[in-house]
């Protein structure tokens, strides 16, 4: 199984619009982020979590010919924006299985409305088959899928684990019930916004608490802002087995 980070970014992306913050003006790659996105391939499948505003650009950049479906962990713009640029794929391949939960999928049916509607379609639009999701484990291609349920400032969101490796974003509280479901793994995905605590996501202290606590074989740190610093000084801070994602990354899960 792969992992490819299509984007490790906070909501604004690296760099800012018009900052002139030093991470912003940084001349290395790796501090260029594109909103959060992953790729998870093995065989012929291809699943994406989270379909930002900078979806198109992530499939052209990563080179992806297929997708089999997209999970979602939850309705705000940086992770759904870019629903309606699957158009290719569904004019390829058909209607493009979509994974949520139920309030997120309704929230979906409002904010792209000419997608799900059943009455006059634009015949170009986007088309979907819809699967709603929610504490059940369930199967992509082979493998199955468990749903990790956690807490984004007040808002329940999702996180997947698929077989050893488990994508969580956007977390800001997980509890010991949805923790006993992370144990054994190979590799964890956590989102690490910023150096200083903040209401909705986790700082870097509480992701290296959680890593510390799960014991995964590898860790790596997701969802960045500018305000975490440079690339290449904070991952001179880590453990040995935690690592900063960057954007383009790709990473094997035996």
């Amino acid at each position: 199984m792969k992992l490819t980070f299509l984007g490790t970014g906070t909501s604004k992306g690296i760099p800012v619009i018009g900052s002139k913050n030093k991470v912003c003006l940084s001349t290395d790659s790796r501090d260029k982020r594109l909103r959060s996105s992953v790729l998870i391939s093995w065989k012929d499948y291809n699943y994406v979590i989270d379909c930002g505003p900078d979806f198109r650009m992530q499939m052209l950049t990563a080179n992806v010919p297929k997708v089999d479906g997209i999970l979602y962990t939850h309705e705000h713009a940086d992770h759904t924006a870019g629903l309606d640029d699957i158009r290719p794929y569904t004019q390829r391949y058909g209607d493009l299985p979509i994974y949520a939960s139920k309030r997120v999928l309704e929230d979906l049916k409002v904010r792209f409305a000419y997608i799900f509607t059943t009455e006059n379609k634009y015949p170009s639009a986007p088309s979907v088959l819809v699967n709603i999701i929610d504490t059940t484990p369930f199967l992509l291609g082979d493998i199955f899928v468990e749903p990790i349920h956690v807490i984004h400032g007040k808002l329940p969101i999702l996180g997947y684990r698929f077989s050893k490796l488990a994508y969580l974003t956007d977390v800001s509280f997980i509890s010991e019930e949805e923790k006993s479901k992370l144990q054994n793994l190979e590799l964890l995905v956590i989102n690490a916004l910023q150096i200083k605590e903040h209401p909705t996501h986790f700082n870097l202290q509480k992701a290296l608490d959680l890593i510390a606590e799960l014991q995964p074989k590898r860790a790596y740190i997701t969802h960045i802002s500018h305000k975490l610093g440079f690339h290449a000084d904070v991952e001179k801070l880590l453990p040995k087995n935690v690592f900063l994602a960057y954007d383009g990354l790709e990473v094997l899960v035996n």
